[in-house]
Formats: structure tokens, sequence, C-alpha cells
């Protein structure tokens, strides 16, 4: 559409009508040859001298040039403008980073799937994870993968097809054989650093007991409170194992419930979806919508022609002029 940016400088239109009407005529005093005896000249031909001037006239062509050259100028002053169609933008408000454990133990084929055959954990948690990924359309999704040491896999981006990639790719052992919970957050604390979204939402999955870290998971998670990270731990272990493969459930629960967060337990594959869609349900879409249109300025296309209209009227009268002298 088109628009004017300026409009209420069209008032300006009938200015030069208002300035005819109210300010006083020119004067201006020319010289002129003087006439010896021009007293006894004129007393001799019976003529009383007085007064005169010559005012001088605009022709028709002159009145509708100038006319129509001062309204494109008021036109190109009033900023007219094309403005295109809108362009929204749509910005996340949150920020999910995703923490998987990706330790020895999740290669153990302990994890019932709908069918009722059982499959290796970190099939399952593939599986679930990636389908959780293609759900958040609005977040910005980190990976962080732990073992005997956290490893950021992927920053924060909208680039979820990225993400479901790296999550296919990830093998059991690839961080090592132990767990690293403590560690895990503190290194999502530092990526949440660098963000400037208003929420940031951490989701752990881990099937162990954390035995490798140099931060204790609980010191952790009071960082992660004072950094307003919001954690939501799950746990997929064995509460009854020992050692390493013990899921730690009373830390995990504690690490959530300090941050404001939610402990979750999956038993199986059925039950580990199900806690994804309560997460998706808790952390609802949420995103800011910027909207702008673009505009093309045209006020040189007035403009140029209030030129065009006063160099054609003004060289057509001076030739025109010119040629009547020339005639004469």
């Amino acid at each position: 559409m088109y628009q004017l940016d300026y409009p209420w400088l069209l008032v300006l239109l009938p200015l030069p009508l208002v300035v005819w009407w109210v300010l006083p005529a020119h004067r201006e005093t020319s010289a002129s040859v003087r006439l010896p005896f021009f007293k006894e000249v004129a007393g001799a031909a019976g003529v009383t001298p007085t007064a005169g001037s010559v005012v001088s006239r605009r022709t028709w062509p002159q009145i509708i040039a100038e006319t129509l050259a001062w309204c494109l100028v008021v036109l190109a002053l009033a900023r007219p403008q094309f403005v295109e169609p809108p362009i929204e933008k749509v910005e996340p408000q949150r920020d999910l980073m995703l923490a998987l454990d990706l330790s020895q133990s999740m290669d153990t084929v302990d994890f019932t799937a709908p069918d009722g055959s059982n499959h290796a954990r970190v099939d399952a948690v593939r599986t679930v994870v990636a389908d959780f990924v293609e759900k958040r359309k609005g977040d910005r999704i980190g990976l962080i993968a732990f073992g005997d040491a956290p490893y950021p896999l992927v920053p924060f981006t909208m680039d979820h097809r990225t993400v479901e990639t790296v999550i296919a790719q990830t093998l059991p052992g690839m961080a090592g054989p132990r767990t690293s919970l403590g560690d895990a957050i503190g290194l999502a604390i530092k990526m949440f650093e660098k963000t400037t979204v208003p929420e940031k939402v951490m989701i752990i999955l881990t099937d162990g007991n954390d035995t490798a870290s140099k931060m204790p998971p609980a010191k952790a998670a009071d960082i992660a409170k004072d950094k307003s990270v919001v954690i939501h731990t799950v746990g997929i272990g064995d509460p009854a194992a020992t050692g390493e493969d013990k899921l730690d459930a009373a830390t995990l629960q504690k690490v959530a419930t300090d941050t404001g967060g939610r402990y979750f337990f999956g038993g199986d594959q059925m039950q580990l979806a199900a806690i994804y869609d309560v997460l998706d349900q808790i952390t609802p879409e949420n995103q800011k919508s910027l909207s702008w249109r673009p505009r093309i300025e045209l006020f040189h296309w007035p403009l140029g022609a209030a030129i065009v209209v006063l160099a054609v009227f003004y060289g057509v009268s001076g030739a025109a002029g010119l040629l009547r002298r020339r005639a004469a």
C-alpha cells in the first residue's frame, strides 16, 4: 500500500493563495530616462502627469505550471512511501538444555519397548528425546553429553534437525564409563550465561550414580538456582543396583526441587515417553513475535516531476520570448 509519512504537511497546499491575499504586493522602483523640460512638454500637450506603474501579469500556462510544481513539492515534503507486506520474526523466549548420560551403563539391555521386547537404554532415549525435540519448535535447544566429564555437543540453536542428528549418533561410553552429574550442571550454567532469554530450563536424563564430578550435584543445583535455571531430572536406572549403576533418586529429586523443577522416573519406554509429554506440557511454547513492514521512499518522484515541470515551462517560455524579439 501507499501512504504519506507526514500527511499533515498537505495543509501547506493553499499557502501561496494565503500569501497572495494577506501580504501587500511587491513594489520595485526602476531607473528611467529623464526628459528635459518635461513639465513644459506635458503642459503644451495638455497632459497632466501622474504616478504610474507596470503590473506584470501571469499567463495561464505559468499559473498552471507553478501550481502543479508547488503541489508536487508539498507532496514530496509529505514523504510518500510504499509499504510492503509485513515481515514477521519469531524470537524464542526459552533456552532448553538437554543433558544425556552416555556412560557405559546406557548400553544395558533392560528397557522394555511398547511391543514387550527389551532394548538398550540408549536406544529408548534416542527415540523419546528426538520426538521431544521435534515438538519444541519455539525453543532454542542445546545438547550436553556427560560421562567421565561433560561435553557440549550442540550449542543453543533453532536448528532442531541438527540436534536430532547428533542425538541419533550418540553411543554409550562415548563420554566415558562413569557419571559426572554435578559437572554437567556446571557446564550447562556456563552455557546459559551467554543467553539473554527470560526462561532457562535444563532436562537431565541419567541412569547412574554421580561418581566422577568435581562439583557435587547439590552445590551445582544451588548455583543453578541463583542463575534462575530450572532443572527437571529424569532417572531411568535401577534404584536397587549397587555402585556405579545405582540410580541416586534422592540426589536427582533434590536437584529438581531446589531449582523449581520436577523429578521423574521412567521404568520403560512408555513411561519415559509419558514423562517427556509431561515436560512438554509444563514448559509450553513461549515465543515473542516481532513484525515490521519495509518501506520504500518515493519522495524523489514528485520532487523530480516538479523540477521537470518548471524546467519545461521556463525553457519553452524563454525560447518563445527570444523568437519574438528576433522577429520584431
